[in-house]
């Protein structure tokens, strides 16, 4: 199906509308930009950017939306004149293209919030990408799409004009609320346009009075819904694939007043290491129309080789959410039951679960505490305390309060239940200890679920003040107390003291906008 581009200044008339994914494998590899993996995956390469660029997104000033953008390092502002003079780059690109792909379709599973979005690209995977992660239209309702809300001009093969005052490099990524426009430039990273409709409804359904949240959602048999919050690496996909239970989502979210929504029509999944053992319902999922994105692969058979990280450790699987056999669809749900924040604490010396007060929920919340280890990042060399914001700061546009406020009150409103899971080291950290394994992660999980963890008998731990359950079933007693698996005691209370004066330092900055109970709710101890 083709469209007419002309209102935007784009002449080119080859231009293909929510292409098959057939139709746009064919073209993927007539223009030599793709190839099939034995799996019948379609495999890209992103370019020289193999993940975001955050340092690289811009958000338009402008007096409408200036009052409630939360300006910093996050949302860096551009000027109305140099956010028209990306668009212009942008389209003087597309225009030197022989065939344009576009892709109408939502965002938002509740049609009282969903929004239409609409992508113009040069790239069919980025086509096929976008076609996975949004709400696929059914043939009616795209004969009636009319006019979209936002428009995402993805020309990343074109690079932005440093020598703007407000781009500074050849990436930029550029974001109107005012005229609903979204230009990529310098960056053909697919999940760029993803993110970028994230932060769009994380604009949006604040401004509703809605919490929009970072996290992944299932749903038990009896309906009970569970939010999974934490950033990459920490088991969010994974922990919420599940066979026992229905995946609502496993990225995005909000919260309204009939329950949760996913924002997504897919998933896109971190694929470094990815085995049918441990992940077999993701792994299943990487068939016919799914885009792999910068993985290793054998060039004769074409069989990946998910432990290849020679382009990236950032290895990424996009598929449709009905790629997953135990889903629900449509993608909502009823109010939470539990919400469990996952933290890869690489010191090891966070407990493997704790149930957390409602002040501990946002402080914790509000900190969005993991860690980076040694090895994979240059210049790492040993485990890097990362906080980021509500678990998904780069994607904020509001103050981290405004979120942490509304999820607070529908916290509050339905009585859930909120747990801290760590899914990084135990016995020591990174380099001494091991990595919990996904067995007792899995467990713990379950028993969250199942209401043993709740009833279980708690300790309170002496320097965070969290309280650990005593007991779960199938998992061994002695590692639910992180002290009790390190062979040196003196070294665990010093490396507890030293994440606890991390954690303080971090939050001084949220300070003024937090209640004293929520300040008193972090460590309980630490060193400067």
């Amino acid at each position: 199906m083709s469209l007419d581009l002309s209102t935007y200044g784009i002449k080119v008339t080859n231009v293909l509308r929510n292409g098959s994914p057939a139709v746009l494998y064919e073209d993927g590899i007539r223009q030599k930009d793709a190839e099939i993996s034995s799996a019948g995956a379609l495999i890209n390469k992103s370019g020289e950017k193999t993940g975001r660029s955050p340092k690289d997104k811009r958000v338009e000033k402008s007096p409408e939306s200036e009052k409630d953008v939360w300006w910093g390092s996050i949302n860096i502002p551009i000027t109305n004149d140099d956010f028209n003079k990306n668009k212009s780059r942008a389209i003087e690109f597309l225009n030197t293209r022989e065939k344009l792909y576009v892709v109408d379709a939502y965002a938002g599973w509740d049609q009282a919030n969903r929004l239409k979005i609409r992508v113009i690209c040069c790239r069919p995977y980025h086509a096929l990408f976008m076609q996975n992660m949004l709400i696929r239209p059914t043939a009616e309702e795209l004969k009636s799409f009319g006019n979209p809300d936002y428009v995402i001009f993805n020309a990343g093969q074109q690079q932005a004009d440093p020598s703007l005052e407000s781009v500074k490099s050849k990436t930029c990524v550029a974001l109107s609320f005012e005229k609903g426009e979204f230009v990529i430039l310098g960056t053909e990273y697919a999940g760029e346009m993803k993110k970028g409709v994230f932060t769009i409804m994380n604009y949006l359904m604040p401004k509703k009075g809605f919490p929009s949240m970072h996290c992944s959602a299932n749903e038990g048999k009896d309906g009970d819904v569970s939010l999974f919050f934490g950033l990459s690496g920490t088991g969010k996909t994974t922990l919420s694939t599940e066979p026992n239970r229905k995946l609502i989502g496993d990225d995005e979210h909000y919260w309204t007043n009939d329950g949760i929504a996913n924002i997504e029509g897919g998933c896109y999944a971190k694929c470094i290491n990815l085995s049918p053992k441990n992940e077999p319902e993701i792994f299943n999922a990487i068939r016919f129309g799914t885009v792999l994105e910068n993985v290793g692969y054998c060039p004769t058979t074409r069989e990946v080789d998910f432990a290849d990280q020679s382009i990236t450790e950032n290895t990424r699987a996009s598929y449709p959410i009905e790629f997953i056999d135990n889903r629900k669809t449509p993608c909502v749900g009823g109010h939470p039951k539990n919400v469990i924040f996952l933290s890869c604490d690489a010191f090891g010396v966070l407990p493997p679960v704790s149930e957390l007060t409602p002040e501990q929920a946002m402080y914790h919340y509000i900190s969005g505490y993991t860690a980076k280890v040694a090895g994979t990042e240059q210049g790492v060399t040993e485990p890097e305390a990362t906080f980021s914001a509500c678990f998904g700061g780069p994607f904020l546009v509001w103050h981290p309060s405004k979120y942490a406020e509304l999820l607070a009150a529908y916290l509050k409103k339905h009585g859930v239940k909120v747990w801290l899971v760590n899914t990084g080291w135990s016995g020591g950290g990174y380099g001494v200890g091991s990595r919990l394994s996904i067995k007792y992660t899995r467990a713990i999980i379950d028993g969250i679920h199942s209401g043993e963890l709740a009833k279980s008998a708690k300790e309170k731990d002496p320097v965070f003040g969290l309280s650990i359950p005593k007991s779960c079933p199938n998992v061994p007693a002695e590692i639910l107390n992180p002290k009790n698996v390190w062979k040196d005691k003196d070294a665990y209370d010093k490396k507890a003291l030293h994440l606890a004066g991390l954690f303080k330092k971090n939050f001084e900055k949220f300070a003024a906008n937090s209640s004293q109970e929520i300040i008193n709710a972090g460590p309980l101890k630490f060193s400067e």
